[in-house]
């Protein structure tokens, strides 16, 4: 079927071209790899950042790999707690590879995404990951013993545990805040816009209860 004819194939196309880049990162032909190799990137990276972090990284990514990027995502579930084993086994599962195999096979995604995305965006979302994470993600064959979290006693793990909880709600509170001021700040040339300010409330409300900030009505209504 010629493109014009099918309203998808330009996001088809970006898509492929995108895997096929992970493939060559990879040195593979094998594109099915690739793409679980990609797959395993996205879906470990987005459960150990936060709402805001992910809006920001999925805005670049292709209308196909963002339906990739969200599959199975639960909001209120992330980030989940930043430790080593965890990381490697779900990259491991993911990506169908042993698990020794985990640092060089992410390494080689990140070296591709990095040309992919717009300069610095990775490096933002990295910055709020803990230095032995990104450094798998930088291709090192980090193990659980070598996890600093992990050598920490427990007392002293559930306190880093609240330290980073503590973070991610300050920056949505800090994001819910931020959309408000945008819905409700009006130019001396504006118009009331009832609908404008509707639509920061809702947006900052969703910020909130993803974040665990606020809940849900007995019907499951948000409140």
């Amino acid at each position: 079927m010629p493109h014009h004819d099918d309203p998808f194939a330009p996001a088809v196309q970006t898509a492929r071209d995108w895997v096929r880049a992970v493939a060559d990162g990879l040195e593979t032909d094998d594109r099915a790899f690739a793409y679980r190799a990609l797959r395993a990137w996205l879906h470990t990276v987005r459960d150990r950042i936060g709402v805001a972090a992910s809006a920001h990284l999925t805005a670049q990514l292709p209308e196909l790999l963002r339906g990739v990027y969200y599959e199975g995502w639960v909001p209120s579930h992330v980030p989940v707690r930043h430790r080593t084993a965890e990381f490697i086994t779900q990259f491991a599962r993911e990506a169908d590879i042993a698990r020794d195999e985990v640092g060089p096979v992410a390494g080689a995604v990140t070296t591709e995404l990095s040309q992919l995305f717009s300069p610095g965006q990775l490096n933002r979302v990295f910055a709020t990951l803990p230095m032995h994470l990104y450094g798998i993600l930088c291709g090192a064959r980090l193990t659980p013993d070598e996890d600093p979290l992990e050598q920490q006693p427990a007392t002293d793990r559930l306190e880093v545990d609240r330290l980073t909880s503590l973070e991610y709600r300050v920056q949505a509170l800090g994001d819910a805040v931020a959309v408000l001021t945008r819905g409700l700040e009006l130019l001396p040339i504006d118009a009331s816009d009832d609908t404008r300010t509707t639509s920061a409330a809702q947006q900052a409300h969703r910020i909130l209860l993803a974040e665990g900030l606020v809940g849900a009505d007995p019907y499951g209504r948000e409140r």
